[in-house]
């Protein structure tokens, strides 16, 4: 029997590519003279903020970017004020761990126009414990601690537009509607794609209710649901249809293995540090999602077109 060849490809806008590249280590990406530094008035009674909510996620943002302490971070935006030219004051340390256990994040993405072709992944996350090299020598210890970020990221773009952050115990399918809900009502989602931990009622209904086919392939042991709702009858048609073509010419045919793609998604939010540098549960969340916000500036800079090779 022939060895099966490798696919080959080609990237066919390198030269953007390359340049977006460089743009990465831009500072002028990350920081924007023209950003509204100063809070405005809120109608509340109390002292008014005196940084807005897009100063502070600035700052949160170069501390997350460069893997900086607090203090540190208070020193890198006053030195970028003053090589800007700017007289605005740089908030200190107290303020920025403060705001950032409360800040609501803006997560920029782009709208390719057409109908969403979500994919559906989750990884895991240490913010507490020994590291691998001390687990393997010395074996894990009990304070070894983890969380959960699940991700629903667009497939046209390559943006995350869902994103959920939550404890090592929670089950991955009750989170595939918190991450629908996240998409804007007036988009249409075409389809959902994730692997068999959501193969349940839960998560077939919720996706039939946006209006989208859901590719989940059907757990190993998976039987036949009664015919009782839409969301049995459509996952009963999956399971008749990798029956009768099988699981892998199932997963080509419906393009299930494009659920690669979320799955480097997971490796570059761990780029941005394998652990997580805060301990209160808020303060986790606002730095998982400045992750994602980094992870889509840098698509929107520009991605590599590539083409597959006859």
């Amino acid at each position: 029997m022939p060895k099966p060849v490798n696919s080959r490809y080609r990237t066919t806008n390198w030269s953007d590519y390359n340049a977006s590249l460089r743009r990465r280590g831009s500072l002028s990406v990350w920081f924007d003279p023209e950003m509204p530094w100063h809070a405005g008035r809120s109608g509340r009674r109390g002292h008014p903020e005196t940084f807005s909510d897009s100063a502070i996620q600035t700052c949160l943002t170069l501390k997350v970017l460069f893997g900086l302490p607090l203090r540190q971070t208070v020193g890198l935006v006053a030195s970028l004020i003053e090589m800007a030219g700017l007289d605005w004051p740089a908030p200190d340390y107290s303020t920025l761990c403060r705001r950032q256990a409360r800040i609501r994040i803006q997560n920029p993405y782009r709208c390719s126009g057409q109908p969403l072709k979500l994919l559906v992944d989750r990884t895991g996350i240490r913010f507490r414990g020994d590291g691998e090299w001390l687990a393997r020598k010395h074996g894990a210890t009990r304070r070894r601690e983890w969380r959960k970020v699940h991700l629903a990221m667009d497939t046209a773009t390559g943006d995350i537009r869902g994103v959920e952050f939550t404890s090592s115990r929670q089950g991955d399918s009750p989170i595939l509607p918190e991450l629908l809900s996240q998409i804007p009502a007036n988009e249409t989602v075409e389809t959902v794609t994730a692997d068999d931990a959501y193969d349940t009622r839960r998560c077939h209904a919720a996706i039939l209710e946006r209006g989208a086919e859901p590719i989940i392939p059907i757990r190993r042991n998976g039987r036949a649901w009664k015919p009782d709702c839409p969301a049995a009858i459509s996952r009963n048609d999956i399971l008749k249809a990798t029956g009768r073509l099988g699981h892998s010419i199932w997963k080509k045919w419906g393009g299930y293995h494009a659920r690669s793609r979320v799955e480097a998604q997971m490796n570059r939010l761990k780029l941005c540090g394998e652990r997580i540098m805060s301990r209160d549960p808020d303060r986790q969340t606002a730095e998982i999602q400045i992750r994602i916000v980094i992870m889509n500036r840098c698509s929107a800079l520009g991605r590599a077109a590539v083409e597959a090779l006859a």
